[in-house]
């Protein structure tokens, strides 16, 4: 058989097959788009705890990927028979193709949307509903733009089969590529050459097509992204711009009694009060009966062993855990209770006074530094974007990492990424700050630092409660020491009562175990 090169080229300067070629780009591109807009909400549907949202979604996404796309492209353009007034548009067979395509793709991009979405850690939820921010924000500046990073390789190649799979809409006779050689082999017979041709307008198409969506993927990838540390001249602009003096190591100016304890006289309410605060995980019941009271500018350390309810105490102050039983009063205002609905906005407002600082950061990877700290106050319409990012600065030079403000999280090590943390709770102003072991994911070397800045937050008057196994530390800084175990408070007094009152040799064991442990940890990283 002889293969007839003249004719094979001639078929690249004929006009039918580049505009057969616009086409299928019009057709891919559109169903494409559509599907990647209409999958999203059809996966967060699926994902949904209400029943009457997800059984619908499974069952759409079940049966438009268990239909060939060939038998739907047909029913589509036949669908005027049954249903004469969708004639108008259904029998051209382009928008017949356009919307058998679309009801396909948009099953398949809700299962690759659903991957990137539960690929972002819960952590990254938990970091946006400290920060009080509602479902719709959450998704919209969070969630989604992880997701979407994290997807957009499948839904690269998704676009690829789409363009293929176009050739299908060539059986309702759309004047495509396929169509366009069908008749011309039909006419002189040469059949490899004319499929050859196609095949090579499909590769172009895909390449090109293909090459601009990976430049967008590259634009996107975060481990490209490496701002540098801002010269000695950059940082000196930086803080003359925001009004501080340029001394290494200076602290913000404060006002004359910022660190004076605020008062905590008769006539004070408690910063928190906890009543009879009730928890379970199952049959699990990790807090049984937590009555703890907290006074304005205290701070109180909750140590214990693991497994203590230390931390679920934490998080239902904060509202990232239920309660079953009891009450959590913030100022002697009605904050927490077990008959609370998720997105209740008296919690969500309460939220909003308290600051969370996390044991693994939970830092948002997808903004910089300054965005991470400015992104709450920015959406809660707390100054116009000038005015939060000049607040989120300052903040970081509070916490001695300005020089770093540009840059990515992933550009930062663990100690520094914990203090970028502080400063995202501080920029929402709280009257509260809460520790969820703050150093426990840090190397020995690096804990100096976070330390020393909740140190600070300490001296300036601010209510803290520090989840921590820093015994040392702890005892030094705190007004009061709460040792937990097995869900209940079985300390809570001054640390210089640990050794004076003859009922606390549990405790004092407990921090002596605590310092052995600690100390042996330190000589194995200095060996």
């Amino acid at each position: 058989m002889h293969f007839d090169f003249s004719y094979f080229l001639s078929l690249f300067a004929l006009p039918a097959f580049w505009q057969a070629s616009v086409t299928v780009i019009e057709l891919s591109t559109l169903s494409w788009a559509l599907g990647l807009a209409l999958g999203f909400p059809l996966a967060s549907a699926k994902m949904s705890s209400r029943r009457w949202l997800a059984v619908p979604a499974s069952i759409y996404i079940w049966f438009f990927r268990s239909v060939p796309l060939l038998v739907l492209v047909v029913f589509v353009y036949n669908l005027p028979q049954l249903i004469p007034s969708a004639g108008v548009a259904l029998s051209h067979p382009f928008f017949s193709g356009l919307v058998a395509l679309v009801l396909t793709e948009t099953a398949y991009m809700a299962e690759i949307h659903r991957g990137g979405l539960l690929a972002v850690t819960k952590g990254q939820h938990e970091a946006g509903a400290a920060l009080g921010f509602g479902p719709i924000g959450l998704h919209r500046l969070i969630v989604v733009p992880q997701a979407f990073r994290v997807a957009l390789p499948t839904l690269i190649n998704e676009f690829v089969t789409n363009v293929k799979l176009t050739s299908l809409v060539s059986v309702i006779s759309l004047t495509e590529l396929l169509m366009v050689g069908q008749r011309l082999y039909s006419q002189n017979f040469l059949v490899m050459e004319t499929l050859s041709a196609i095949a090579i307008y499909y590769v172009l198409i895909v390449t090109v097509c293909g090459w601009l969506l990976n430049g967008f993927e590259r634009r996107l990838d975060l481990s490209r992204r490496k701002p540098p540390t801002l010269d000695s001249a950059a940082l000196a602009a930086l803080l003359a711009s925001l009004a501080i003096p340029v001394k290494r190591g200076a602290r913000l100016p404060r006002d004359a009694d910022a660190t004076q304890r605020p008062p905590s006289g008769r006539g004070t309410p408690d910063a928190l009060l906890l009543k009879d605060v009730h928890k379970r995980y199952g049959q699990h019941e990790v807090l049984k009966g937590i009555d703890l009271a907290v006074r304005p500018g205290e701070v109180v350390s909750i140590i214990g062993p693991s497994g203590s309810g230390k931390t679920s105490l934490i998080r239902t102050i904060n509202a990232l855990e239920s309660i079953e039983r009891g009450e959590i009063v913030l100022f002697g205002e009605a904050f927490i209770t077990a008959t609370d609905r998720p997105g209740n906005r008296r919690v969500r407002a309460g939220v909003s006074r308290i600051g969370m600082v996390f044991q693994s950061f939970n830092l948002f990877p997808h903004r910089t530094i300054v965005d991470n700290v400015a992104l709450a106050p920015r959406y809660h319409r707390r100054g116009t974007r000038d005015e939060t990012t000049a607040r989120a600065l300052t903040l970081l030079d509070k916490v001695g990492l300005l020089a770093h403000a540009y840059k990515y999280p992933h550009q930062l090590s663990g100690g520094q990424q914990q203090r970028v943390a502080i400063a995202r709770a501080l920029a929402m102003d709280p009257a509260v700050m809460l520790f969820d072991e703050p150093t426990s994911a840090l190397d020995p070397e690096l804990v100096g630092d976070v330390l020393n800045v909740i140190r600070d937050l300490a001296n300036e008057g601010m209510t803290m409660l520090i989840v921590t196994h820093e015994m040392d530390f702890a005892l030094s800084l705190s007004d009061r020491i709460v040792f937990m175990e097995n869900g209940t408070v079985q300390f809570d007094g001054p640390p210089h009562a640990i050794d004076a009152l003859p009922d606390t040799d549990r405790v004092r064991r407990f921090i002596g175990l605590e310092r052995r442990d600690a100390g042996i940890a330190h000589d194995a990283v200095v060996a």
